[in-house]
């Protein structure tokens, strides 16, 4: 088997494990079952999610079984976060997020059937061992094997203990479900290796310890680092929320430019953990970033791979067509309804009632410029663009043949400046 541990480490993709010695071990004695679990908080999984799959495809390249966990049962409950308690969600509408981000999974990790040496993934849901399991036994069978003391050590814990809003039992008690998983999984599927974020590293070691307990067998786990950004705020934030996965919460387009809009810093720091290329070939894109910044090889590099990782070949090339025909490189005629939408929206964009307004006044309604004289100022510089055609009559009112598929009109004030118009119904 091929020692992914050296994988791994050569794209900062572990933070912390179990024995590294002895995994390394257990990994090159044969096919080995490891899992990752994703709790249905959320309609979609997001891009702070991506770190996970990285780790579990490199996993099964080399041969071992991915075994995915949906968490139904810890969906109900929710692990605790470090300010506030979580909103607790039906249950019919966890049920529903399972089953869509079931099939979210599905092509980061299922291969064709004829594919020799990879494995294709086991999918489970929680609730289907944690629902039949009456209190009394919780309490009895699991809970006994749990000390408050390394329950009340664990960093979200603590500062919630710490903080007005408190702990509720509820969320408490996640991490002995957590735990439980690893344990079941172990005894339905064999699995040996749990996965997850370092911020997870306490639920892990719980379940390793319930597992030793229980059923005396060793157990491993290892964690990825905690990703940010160089300027301090959230990864996986953008000016509109989060960056989801599913396409209908963030549009290829948006989850395209995510990417390609990156900090040069933050670009080079993501390439080794999010890209699967050769190691070879991220070294040269980070070295071309540093030599030629305003090339943006490194933010290309990752909007083109995890935009046809996420939402494939065909999305990709919308995205692609959608930038290089919003800054005069491509016809914008080119474009489908759905990707120029999503392309404006996410440049900003007006809609218009009534009689439509001039060139200049629609410059300055959209904000690419402050004033009507700077509109015509503008104008007359040359460096106003409708539909990509410079604009050289900044009082002329745009005629029936210029809308866009989607009944849109696309401003640009030089090169980068783009904004939306759209006719009001």
């Amino acid at each position: 088997m091929t020692d992914v541990i050296d994988e791994l480490h050569r794209r900062g993709l572990i933070a912390q494990s179990t024995d590294e010695a002895a995994l390394r071990e257990h990994l090159a004695t044969g096919p080995v079952a490891y899992y990752a679990g994703f709790d249905p908080t959320a309609p979609s999984l997001h891009v702070g999610h991506l770190l996970q799959f990285m780790v579990l495809r490199a996993l099964q390249r080399a041969g071992h079984q991915p075994v995915v966990l949906v968490g139904g049962a810890t969906g109900l409950i929710g692990d605790p976060r470090p300010s506030s308690e979580r909103q607790l969600n039906d249950r019919d509408t966890v049920a529903g997020w399972v089953e869509r981000i079931r099939d979210q999974v599905a092509p980061f990790l299922d291969v064709p059937a004829e594919t020799e040496g990879l494995r294709g993934p086991v999918y489970v849901n929680n609730l289907d061992w944690t629902a039949p399991v009456s209190a009394i036994d919780f309490l009895r069978d699991i809970g006994k094997h749990f000390r408050v003391s390394q329950m009340l050590a664990k960093e979200a814990v603590s500062a919630r203990l710490n903080s007005e809003a408190g702990i509720s039992y509820t969320e408490f008690s996640y991490q002995i479900l957590q735990a439980n998983d690893f344990r079941e999984l172990h005894r339905r599927h064999g699995v040996t290796l749990q996965t997850g974020g370092s911020d997870q590293w306490g639920n892990l070691t719980a379940g390793i310890d319930l597992v030793r307990r229980t059923e005396g067998a060793k157990v491993h786990a290892l964690s990825t680092p905690l990703v940010t950004k160089s300027d301090g705020t959230k990864f996986g934030k953008s000016e509109g929320g989060a960056v989801w996965l599913d396409p209908a919460l963030t549009s290829p387009y948006a989850f395209f430019q995510f990417w390609l809009n990156a900090d040069d810093a933050d670009a080079r720091a993501w390439l080794p953990l999010y890209s699967e290329r050769p190691a070879e070939e991220v070294e040269a894109l980070i070295a071309e970033s540093v030599e030629r910044p305003a090339a943006r090889t490194a933010q290309r590099a990752l909007a083109e791979e995890l935009t046809l990782l996420v939402h494939g070949p065909d999305q990709l090339a919308q995205a692609e067509a959608a930038g290089r025909a919003l800054f005069g490189r491509e016809d914008l005629a080119s474009l489908d309804a759905a990707t120029l939408t999503a392309a404006l929206q996410e440049a900003g964009s007006i809609t218009v009632d009534g009689d439509l307004p001039t060139v200049a006044q629609l410059l300055q309604q959209t904000g690419l410029v402050a004033s009507l004289s700077e509109a015509r100022r503008t104008v007359k510089e040359g460096g106003a663009y409708l539909n990509n055609e410079r604009v050289t009559d900044g009082d002329v009112v745009p005629g029936e043949d210029a809308w866009l598929p989607g009944g849109w009109l696309v401003l640009r004030r030089g090169r980068r400046a783009i904004a939306g118009v759209r006719r009001g119904v």
